[in-house]
């Protein structure tokens, strides 16, 4: 028992700097205004079935985004994605594979330098979440894409720690590539002989926003 206590005391004393930190963070209100996006705690990743045998993972490292965010509005929001194709990687791709996908058989990124994802309106789908419906555009065509996003929370800033607002989203979408004119290696039908035509995505993302009165 008393080893027990120790070991509890321990772990309280362990993270009590760490609770403190965090409990005004979760209090403060956050304000409305313009945010953008921080690189260091963003991550977007693509999911695509390979051959039926796994769901191949890839991500875009080159990432810009510029929201307009309202927590008592969250409809009003409005947010504008610039991704850069040629920063598309992967782990472990054997030599050449990267320079295969940034080529002309998948997404030609010479001649289509660019994506953009634009929201046109947002559905509050419920306390914390919405559908965000906008257009993408990839390879040189645009068409239209729904993100299930999740407002994970924020603060108005953390003195003396961050001076400026900070908030984070969770998002996922889908779309099928042969939309947009990537077809490349697409299962025949009644195959899974191939890299499927749909395609998963997964965005985490903070942004940092006005600055603490």
């Amino acid at each position: 028992m008393r080893r027990s206590s120790t070991l509890a005391a321990f772990a309280l004393a362990a993270f009590a700097p760490f609770a403190v930190a965090v409990e005004p963070a979760t209090a403060s209100p956050v304000p409305a205004g313009t945010y953008k996006i921080d690189l260091a705690h963003t991550s977007l990743v693509f999911r695509v079935s390979h051959l039926g045998f796994s769901t191949y993972t890839g991500r875009f490292t080159g990432v810009d985004a510029k929201l307009s965010f309202d927590p008592a509005r969250l409809a009003a929001s409005r947010v504008e994605v610039t991704i850069d194709p040629r920063s598309i990687t992967a782990d472990n791709a054997p030599s050449g594979f990267i320079e295969s996908l940034a080529g002309k058989g998948w997404l030609d990124t010479e001649q289509y330098p660019d994506m953009t994802f634009r929201s046109k309106s947002v559905e509050v789908t419920g306390r914390n979440t919405v559908r965000i419906h906008g257009e993408l555009t990839l390879h040189g065509v645009t068409k239209p894409l729904d993100l299930d996003a999740r407002y994970n929370g924020g603060y108005a800033g953390l003195h003396p720690y961050e001076l400026n607002a900070r908030i984070g989203f969770s998002a996922t979408g889908k779309f099928k590539r042969s939309d947009f004119g990537v077809s490349y290696g697409i299962p025949a039908p009644g195959t899974t002989m191939g890299v499927s035509d749909e395609v998963d995505i997964v965005l985490e993302t903070e942004f940092t926003g006005p600055p603490l009165n």
